[in-house]
């Protein structure tokens, strides 16, 4: 399979007043062509950060890149100049944000928006814009699209709106999409369509999709194999079904041990204890181990790589034998 993107070594912080916060410590991850990747993590794990650095979009500042590399297609993103950089966002890689209504401009017509890329990038008349963004506004099956092109972003339900972030990412048919948390606040049953969407048109266009998100049941059916992140460090690597049959890491087992199940009507939901650790003070050893139920001493002094459990397959955890057999 063609690599698309082989991200190597990755740090990111961030210089604030307070002092560092080391937001991404070392993340490697690749996507291929046709193949879709789930990044998992509670908020402040570095997700968000990571698809930021691919794409080019951090703030800087107070954000730096301090370390790392990020290859697309083969070409060192980091190495290139800022408007080579410009050209790929749209074009060759886009990425789908979890806010909608922020995301879109309030002032234009979504009409307005999505034909923008392709006046931007394929200089066509605004006409012509204008009927291409109708026809990915059927593509993602929006009613009535041909009526509704010069409607505003206010005027589509929260689905909807996804789905015209969804046709603004594939407008230009990139190789590679990264959808950050594209069902955030959304109903059960709009979630799965917007799923369903997402990854009909994966299969569709035989692109790479980046699924970042919180919550493992989102990604079950459609992803083809998972990194799970805490505290900025990946901490658990597996092709999908095996995470879930068998996670090789406490805090995977906690985010699996915490989806509401039908066969368990009743019971009191678990939760993992404790909070997240501030990424201004990451405790030494293993991040997580204020809160792990394995912890040993070795665990709060020495940091653990990720041991290879299996063939593509790989945790951090000094303790990983055991999370498997429990």
């Amino acid at each position: 399979m063609d690599t698309l993107l082989d991200v190597r070594d990755l740090h990111v912080e961030f210089r604030t007043r307070d002092g560092v916060a080391k937001a991404v410590n070392g993340v490697n991850y690749s996507v291929n062509a046709g193949e879709t990747l789930a990044v998992l993590g509670e908020s402040g794990s570095g997700k968000s950060v990571t698809a930021q650095a691919v794409m080019g979009i951090l703030d800087s500042p107070p954000g730096h890149i301090t370390r790392g590399r990020i290859f697309f297609q083969g070409a060192d993103l980091l190495s290139l100049h800022r408007e080579a950089r410009r050209q790929l966002r749209g074009a060759r890689m886009a990425m789908i944000f979890q806010d909608a209504l922020s995301a879109l401009n309030p002032v234009l017509s979504v009409g307005a928006q999505l034909g923008e890329m392709f006046v931007v990038h394929r200089g066509l008349s605004r006409r012509d814009a204008r009927a291409r963004a109708v026809e990915l506004m059927d593509r993602v099956r929006i009613p009535a699209a041909k009526e509704r092109v010069g409607d505003y972003p206010h005027q589509f339900s929260g689905g909807m709106r996804q789905r015209i972030m969804i046709a603004m990412a594939m407008a230009l048919e990139p190789d590679l999409i990264i959808a950050d948390e594209p069902t955030t606040a959304l109903d059960v049953t709009v979630q799965a369509q917007v799923m369903e969407l997402l990854a009909e048109l994966q299969r569709e266009m035989h692109m790479g999709l980046i699924l970042i998100t919180h919550d493992l049941g989102v990604v079950a059916d459609v992803a083809d194999k998972i990194a799970v992140m805490y505290a900025g460090r990946i901490v658990e690597t597996a092709p999908v079904h095996e995470i879930y049959k068998a996670p090789a890491h406490p805090y995977t087992k906690g985010l699996l041990d915490s989806i509401p199940r039908l066969d368990q009507k009743g019971q009191e939901l678990y939760a993992i204890k404790g909070l997240p650790p501030s990424l201004l003070r990451i405790p030494p050893g293993c991040a997580f181990n204020p809160r792990c139920p394995m912890a040993q001493e070795v665990c709060r002094t020495d940091e653990p790589p990720l041991y290879e459990v299996a063939p593509h397959r790989a945790s951090a955890c000094h303790f990983w034998k055991e999370t498997l057999d429990g």
